[in-house]
C-alpha cells in the first residue's frame, strides 16, 4: 500500500525490476526483521508491507490483516463501490426514489463492499501466495512472508464473508432473492485468481465481478434489473442496466490492464497470464478501442434511460475524457507510473460517471 495517495511521487524512469525466490524459500524471514525494513517504491503499490500513517493508530497485531485487506489507500474498497453506486442512482432516477432511500441503500451498501473487498482480497492472496512469493512488488504481502498463516487468513476472510451475508439480509427481497442476485459475483470473485492461470483475460473477469456491483445497486433501491418469462423460460436483464453494466466492466478492464503493467516484466518470467501479458507494446491500441466501446455504452444506458444533459455531459463526456487522459499520459513500461494513474485516475472517471448520474438525478 501506499503511504498516501497524495504523497506518491512523480513518475520515474523505467526500472527493471528482479524475480526472488519461490514462497518456502520467501516465508522463512521473519516478519519482524520485514516490517521493519524500508519497502520500496514497488511494495508501497499494493506490495502489501507498507506502514502509512493511517494505519498506525490500530493496534500492532492488525497491521497484517489491515495490509492483506489493501485498507490503504482505499482504492480497492472505492473501486468496488462505485459500481454499487452507479446502479444506486441509476434506480434512484428512474423511480424517483427519496434521497432518505438512496442514503439508506448506499450505507448498506457501502458496509457489504467494505466486507465484499476483504473477503475477496484474503481469498485473492490465499489462493496467489506462491506466485506472489516470485513477483518483486507483491513477495512481502501478508501470507506469502509468514505475517499471516494460511489458516488464519482463512479464519479471517469467513468472518468477512459472514459479515457480508448478514448486510445481505438488509437489502429487500430477502435473503434468497438477494443472494441468487449476488450468485454472479460470487462465482466470478471466487475464480478470479485462478484466471491469470488459464486465460489471458482475467482482467475480463475482475470487469464482470467488479461490474455487476450495478445490478447489487439497483436491487437494494427496491429494482429487480432481472426478469424471468415462465413461458419462454428465459432471464433477461434490463436493456438499459446492461449497458450501464457492460460498459462498467470496460472501464475496469481498461484501468486494470494498465495495473497489470506493473507487474509485466515478471509474469511473463513466472507465467502469469494477463491482457498485459498477451498485448505487451500493444496494449495502448486495444485499451483506445474499449475506451471507444465504453463510450457508446454510456450513451446507450443514457438513451435507454431518458437521461438528459448533465448526464451526458459528465457521466459520458467527463468519464471518456479523464480515462482518455490516463491512457495517453500512461507509460505502461514505468511500474511507479502506471500505479499513479491507476490510483489516481479511476477517481476521476468514477467520479465523473458518479456526478453525472447524481446531477440527473438532483
Amino acid at each position: 500500500m501506499s503511504k498516501s495517495i497524495t504523497a506518491l511521487r512523480q513518475p520515474r524512469a523505467p526500472e527493471t525490476h528482479s524475480i526472488v525466490p519461490r514462497r518456502d524459500t520467501a516465508a522463512k524471514e521473519q516478519p519482524e526483521t520485514i516490517l521493519s525494513e524500508r519497502p520500496s517504491h514497488v511494495q508501497t503499490q499494493y506490495g502489501g508491507n507498507d506502514n502509512p500513517g493511517v494505519l498506525q493508530v490500530f493496534p500492532p497485531a492488525w497491521l497484517p490483516y489491515l495490509q492483506l485487506v489493501r485498507l490503504w489507500p482505499p482504492a480497492a474498497l472505492l473501486l468496488i463501490f462505485f459500481p454499487h453506486g452507479f446502479g444506486i442512482l441509476h434506480a434512484a432516477i428512474r423511480t424517483q426514489a427519496s434521497l432518505g432511500d438512496v442514503v439508506r441503500a448506499s450505507i448498506v451498501i457501502f458496509g457489504g463492499c467494505f466486507f465484499c473487498s476483504n473477503a475477496a482480497h484474503t481469498w485473492n492472496d490465499l489462493v496467489d501466495a506462491r506466485l506472489d512469493a516470485q513477483v518483486e512488488r507483491t513477495r512481502r504481502r501478508p501470507i506469502p512472508r509468514g505475517a499471516i498463516t494460511p489458516t488464519a487468513a482463512l479464519l479471517f476472510g469467513a468472518t468477512q464473508v459472514l459479515g457480508a451475508v448478514l448486510l445481505l439480509t438488509c437489502l429487500p427481497f430477502g435473503l434468497w432473492v438477494n443472494g441468487l442476485y449476488a450468485t454472479p459475483n460470487i462465482i466470478s470473485t471466487s475464480y478470479y485468481p485462478f484466471a491469470k492461470r488459464h486465460t489471458h483475460l482475467p482482467q475480463l473477469v475482475l470487469g464482470f465481478c467488479l461490474a455487476w456491483g450495478v445490478v447489487m445497486g439497483e436491487v437494494a433501491m427496491g429494482v429487480q434489473p432481472l426478469s424471468y418469462s415462465p413461458q419462454t423460460g428465459e432471464v433477461s436483464l434490463d436493456p438499459s442496466v446492461f449497458c450501464l453494466v457492460t460498459g462498467t466492466a470496460v472501464w475496469a478492464l481498461i484501468y486494470d490492464t494498465i495495473y497489470a503493467h506493473q507487474d509485466l516484466q515478471a509474469d511473463l518470467r513466472v507465467g502469469i497470464k494477463s491482457l498485459a501479458v498477451l498485448l505487451q507494446e500493444r496494449s495502448k491500441i486495444v485499451l483506445w478501442l474499449a475506451l471507444a466501446l465504453m463510450t457508446g455504452l454510456l450513451v446507450q444506458a443514457g438513451r435507454l434511460s431518458g437521461l438528459g444533459i448533465p448526464y451526458y455531459f459528465l457521466a459520458v463526456g467527463g468519464g471518456s475524457a479523464s480515462l482518455g487522459l490516463m491512457i495517453w499520459r500512461v507509460n505502461l513500461r514505468d511500474s511507479q507510473n502506471c500505479w499513479w494513474w491507476f490510483s489516481n485516475g479511476f477517481w476521476w472517471t468514477g467520479g465523473a460517471i458518479g456526478m453525472g448520474l447524481l446531477a440527473e438525478y438532483c
